[in-house]
């Protein structure tokens, strides 16, 4: 099967769905299917060549469309760049033979409906305008959560043409970390506290705010540390939170050894926006169950889905006091939340990218 792969991104990206994207290609294509992921020439501070910067296997293409990046006008230069890219993508001889388009990008797909192309939506966000217009033409719709299916098939998708398909992770990178001392020395951090540690950007959706205010009632022997966010956001929460290490932006390839210095791994997604309550499948989510180290997570649908009370340890979403009291019960309680820890990293083994392609692959026979 060939899959023409096209997302309006920069590549690479800081962000987690660049490393989403990438995976994805290379486990379709390690499942046979013949993949060209396209994406269009905008600026990325990232220098690194996209294969090695997400340690992926070149067993699939990835070309750039040339198209002016507008980006920097706002919501309108956005959407003049996601025109033009659309358009002359479609120019290229792989896009008409193909046997699937495929995208995360409604907005780019809704440019394709009338051209006879086989189209596959990977739906990521609940039906907006643009969203059920696609989904509802597309042959198939990949959802990354049972949550979203529901919202689609209300949204007048036929269930037929839905599959689940929730995010992974690559077990095998992530099975050797390094001792923690070696993490913590490497980074900094001290080895006489007990560390809670966050992982990803410092979005609102994220939850991050919670975990930053939970910090205040935590004993001086837990140190909260933050990794990620761009360097303004760094310096401005470091002022305002001194108790909390924020470490900045790390590379992904650092991910598997950067948690090996917790003692517990944090998801703190927010209850008060929708995507985060119900739909989304965080990649981070899938790294933290590889890892061994217990796992405190706002209690939500999305999250519910994948790990149980046996698995993790579950508080009320933006409430920090109730973070806080979590995070000390796991860590004042050590073989418990040791075979939690365990049984998560059982259970990401149904997690994993080939899995994932598979039913995919499995959807568009």
């Amino acid at each position: 099967m060939k899959i023409f792969y096209i997302v309006n991104i920069r590549l690479p990206t800081e962000k987690a769905h660049g490393i989403q994207i990438m995976k994805t290609c290379e486990a379709l294509a390690a499942a046979g299917a013949e993949v060209e992921l396209v994406v269009p020439t905008r600026r990325t501070p990232i220098r690194d060549d996209p294969y090695g910067y997400y340690g992926v296997a070149r067993t699939f293409t990835t070309r750039k469309v040339w198209c002016p990046d507008l980006t920097r006008l706002g919501r309108l230069g956005f959407v003049l760049s996601a025109v033009w890219f659309a358009e002359a993508a479609h120019f290229r001889r792989a896009f008409w033979r193909a046997d699937v388009v495929y995208s995360r990008d409604a907005f780019v797909l809704a440019q394709y409906v009338l051209l006879g192309r086989r189209l596959v939506y990977e739906a990521h966000t609940r039906p907006t305008a643009i969203t059920r217009f696609v989904a509802r033409r597309a042959a198939q719709v990949v959802a990354i959560t049972r949550g979203l299916k529901d919202a689609y098939v209300a949204a007048g998708v036929p269930e037929s043409r839905i599959t689940v398909a929730p995010d992974a992770v690559d077990v095998n990178a992530f099975a050797q970390p390094e001792p923690q001392a070696s993490s913590r020395a490497r980074l900094g951090l001290p080895l006489d506290k007990k560390i809670a540690l966050y992982v990803g950007r410092l979005d609102g959706w994220k939850g991050v705010d919670t975990l930053l205010e939970a910090s205040r009632f935590l004993p001086p022997s837990v140190l909260v540390v933050v990794i990620g966010g761009e360097p303004g956001q760094v310096a401005a929460l470091s002022a305002q939170y001194p108790n909390v290490r924020f470490l900045g932006y790390r590379p992904y390839r650092e991910l598997p050894d950067n948690q090996a210095a917790a003692d517990a791994l944090v998801l703190p997604n927010t209850g008060k926006q929708v995507d985060a309550l119900r739909f989304t499948s965080p990649l981070k989510l899938f790294a933290y169950m590889t890892s061994g180290v217990p796992i405190i997570t706002s209690d939500t649908p999305a999250v519910r889905e994948v790990l149980t009370e046996a698995d993790a340890y579950f508080f009320t979403p933006d409430d920090p006091v109730a973070l806080a009291r979590a995070i000390e019960v796991a860590l004042t309680n050590p073989s418990e939340a040791h075979a939690r820890a365990v049984r998560a990293q059982e259970a990401v083994i149904a997690y994993t990218w080939e899995q994932r392609s598979a039913r995919i692959l499995e959807s568009l026979s």
